[in-house]
């Protein structure tokens, strides 16, 4: 066997062995999965999304009830269903106690496709932090309910152009300077995607529009202006006076002719 067949079955083992995580899955870290993130726990909405723990993270509570395990994934336009790298990973009992990822009964895998917690009781609740994109937050409906979603102060949806809610919210409200929004009876798989806007973005907005606007209207108006200029100087100068027959053919035909 020569050199380059050693150095290719050395780079097929180097990836069967270290590739589990891309096609086989791994387990994650503890250190990667423990944190000091705050959950709300207390909530009538079976999964609670809040987006306002920081510009590229969100903070996610689902409620479980009779299933061991949580598959967490998002949707993507050339992949399809892929893993969601996750954090701050935390359980609360139905009786009320909380536990990080140190507890035995509680940790992750995370493959191509999704991210599985595991979870140490089948009924109770499980929180985790993840990445997101700017002023947005999709992915799919993990169980069947009532999904709640918080967004940071100061923001806003239902302005077109800014913002964009996909399906229509059974609720939004806004309290606190804080816009909340509500869905009902959705389905594990459903798809949710949301991108808002800041308030200060509609001013900006506005004042554009209005300049556009400002524009527009200078623009027909000198335009009319220069046409009704145009019209005047040609009236001036003869090109646009009609010629009257006041004295032609007042005697009838030529000679000859009548």
């Amino acid at each position: 066997m020569n050199n380059r067949h050693r150095a290719v079955l050395a780079l097929v083992a180097l990836v069967f062995l270290s590739g589990c995580t891309l096609f086989g899955g791994g387990e994650i870290d503890d250190e990667q999965l423990t944190g000091d993130q705050e959950y709300d726990w207390d909530s009538n909405a079976t999964m609670r999304i809040n987006l306002t723990v920081g510009s590229n993270t969100y903070a996610a509570v689902v409620d479980v009830e009779g299933q061991s395990e949580l598959a967490v994934y998002r949707e993507d336009t050339f992949r399809g269903e892929t893993s969601v790298e996750i954090g701050d990973l935390k359980f609360r009992f139905s009786n009320g106690t909380v536990v990080n990822a140190t507890h035995p009964g509680l940790g992750a895998t995370r493959n191509r496709d999704e991210t599985t917690i595991r979870l140490p009781a089948e009924n109770g609740s499980v929180g985790y932090t993840a990445p997101r994109s700017g002023k947005s937050w999709s992915g799919p409906v993990l169980v069947d309910g009532t999904v709640r979603m918080e967004l940071p102060k100061g923001t806003r949806v239902g302005l077109w152009g800014l913002s964009r809610v996909n399906p229509t919210p059974d609720e939004n409200t806004v309290a606190n300077d804080r816009t909340t929004l509500v869905w009902n009876d959705m389905n594990a798989g459903d798809p949710i995607s949301v991108r808002y806007y800041l308030v200060r973005d509609m001013y900006i907005f506005g004042g554009l529009l209005a300049v556009v606007v400002s524009v527009g209207i200078g623009g027909v108006t000198y335009y009319y202006r220069q046409v009704r200029r145009a019209k005047k100087k040609r009236e001036d100068v003869g090109l646009d006076v009609e010629m009257e027959d006041d004295d032609i053919g007042d005697d009838g035909p030529p000679p000859g002719m009548r």
